[in-house]
């Protein structure tokens, strides 16, 4: 049976592959495992660190200078900092390996019994098989044998030197081989029926349902180590706020260091108490001698009064320096006016570009909030409209400044058009909805001055552009489809339950309020996030 081998083909590529995720699951925990061991060989040895630099002493052998102070200040931290790899390691030991080596027993034994009931069902089908099988050869069988009578029979009835006796007993054994190939017929019918119906099950209902929870059962595990992978993670970041506050201390440590206080201790623990020596007198042996000549006298020489050497004086710098090496810019005008005409322009046209998308944006949070007040104002239980208003207040006054800031710049920009026409054509300055041409080109011989600007999106479309395009008994044609990234409950009125990877056909596409109008195929509509859909529009529709 060709179908036979197809199918145990299939178990064997799901018996290998659910093998391989329980291999890859335990190799990961084993991971684990030598991860949360180097964590505790870390912090065993810098517990035996801090051990052997802080050594038992006595009061009298107290540290008095701040740096010694802060060293074992900075030991302390660290022995904190040894408690904390202890508290990952025992975490990844309890909730990650541990969690990883139980759930991999539980996938053994679920994995066992799902292909024991393939193989079952499989076996099964192959009994069934072996009786239509049988009966079917036994029918086959019982036919031929009929056939034999049948020509023995003819051939007795048409001799004329055959007895009566013969003729009946030839005759009564062709009846018996026919009622034989009645029953082997019937048989072999009932059991080509039985086995269609069985194989018809095997193949629609029990194999599929065996391969779908060995599918649930393979997503399982996969969900399991993202979970066990965010838990790594997790335990990780959960000690690191109090292993920020031990570096803190050993910042602070460091900081308490005072070398003018150690130097005092230094000074009080080895001052003597002693007054300093005075000078010695000076003994004169000369006065027995008769002096001859000039009376001298024996003295100090006098030092010559005047001004100090010009030559130890300490010359005066020449020239002054700034503090980095070069003057301070000049500062910069709001209308461009320092930069070079060509420049300014083109600055300006960017900066109007950059303030046209803002009120762009603004534009689209104020219809956006407009269209959110409307259904609060048609469903209250949805929340209040009057909470709507201060930020559709703010929202205009934003507007109203960007287009301030716009008109401001757009006339900077006149003024430096005006100045410089006569070399290339007037560009006129661009709108919320408007803007400037891509082949206009500019004095340096370029078609745009921002390169960024070749690939502009076109302006976003009036938000109520579509609302009276179908009439409400009519359904809306789609106009694309699009896959769920993720689920969505649909709990607020108006809004459409998603699961996820579902696919649905889009009839309204997002009008800039973040919500996108789709169908399901049974016919249920709905507004859901466009965030939480991937959207294809048809090449042919009007949305696209």
């Amino acid at each position: 049976m060709s179908w036979g081998t197809d199918l145990w083909d299939q178990f064997d590529n799901l018996d290998k592959h659910s093998q391989w995720g329980i291999d890859f699951l335990e190799r990961y925990a084993k991971f684990v495992k030598e991860r949360l061991e180097i964590e505790q060989a870390y912090a065993k040895q810098l517990r035996s660190l801090v051990k052997k630099y802080c050594p038992k002493r006595s009061k009298d052998d107290e540290p008095r200078f701040t740096s010694c102070l802060s060293f074992y200040s900075i030991l302390n931290e660290l022995n904190d900092y040894a408690g904390q790899r202890e508290v990952v390691a025992e975490e990844m030991g309890h909730k990650v390996y541990g969690e990883l080596m139980r759930y991999s027993q539980d996938l053994k034994g679920e994995r066992k019994l799902h292909l024991q009931e393939g193989r079952k069902t499989q076996q099964y089908l192959d009994q069934c098989w072996k009786h239509m099988d049988n009966s079917k050869k036994k029918f086959e069988r019982e036919c031929k044998e009929a056939e034999k009578s049948q020509l023995i029979y003819e051939r007795l009835d048409n001799d004329i030197n055959a007895t009566k006796s013969e003729v009946e007993k030839a005759k009564s054994q062709l009846y018996l081989r026919q009622h034989l190939v009645e029953e082997s017929k019937n048989e072999y019918a009932a059991q080509l029926q039985n086995f269609n119906s069985e194989q018809w099950k095997h193949f629609n209902v029990a194999i599929p349902q065996i391969f779908k929870n060995l599918q649930d059962m393979d997503e399982r595990r996969t969900v399991k180590l993202g979970e066990m992978y965010r838990s790594f993670a997790e335990v990780e970041r959960r000690v690191i706020p109090i292993i920020s506050k031990c570096l803190e201390g050993m910042v602070t440590a460091a900081k308490n260091v005072d070398e003018r206080r150690d130097s005092g201790v230094v000074v009080e623990s080895f001052k003597s108490g002693f007054e300093p020596p005075g000078d010695f007198p000076f003994e004169d042996f000369s006065q027995n001698i008769q002096r001859t000549g000039s009376d001298g006298t024996i003295g100090t020489p006098k030092t010559e009064g005047g001004k100090p050497d010009p030559k130890h004086a300490v010359a005066r710098t020449k020239n002054k320096l700034w503090l980095f090496g070069k003057k301070p810019k000049a500062p910069t005008l709001e209308d461009l006016s320092h930069l070079p005409p060509e420049q300014r322009r083109k600055k300006l046209q960017q900066r109007i570009d950059e303030l046209n998308k803002e009120l762009q944006k603004e534009m689209d949070q104020r219809d956006a909030l407009n269209k959110m007040k409307d259904v609060y104002e048609k469903n209250p239980q949805m929340g209040d409209p009057g909470s709507l208003q201060p930020k559709i207040s703010e929202t205009i006054c934003n507007m109203e400044k960007l287009r301030s800031e716009i008109h401001k710049n757009e006339s900077w920009l006149a003024e430096v058009e005006g100045k410089h026409g006569s070399r290339g054509e007037r560009r006129p300055s661009a709108d919320v909805n408007h803007h400037a041409p891509h082949g206009r080109e500019s004095p340096e011989g370029s078609y745009t001055d921002d390169h960024s600007q070749e690939h502009r999106s076109p302006p976003q479309p009036d938000p109520h552009e579509f609302d009276d395009e179908f009439d409400d008994d009519d359904p809306l044609p789609a106009i694309g489809h699009c896959k769920a990234l993720y689920s969505f409950d649909g709990s607020n009125e108006g809004t459409l339950v998603m699961n996820e990877n579902e696919v649905l056909y889009v009839i309204e596409i997002d009008k800039g309020d973040g919500w996108t109008r789709v169908r399901k195929q049974g016919g249920e509509e709905g507004y859901v996030p466009t965030s939480y859909v991937e959207i294809t529009l048809e090449k042919n529709s009007k949305g696209s």
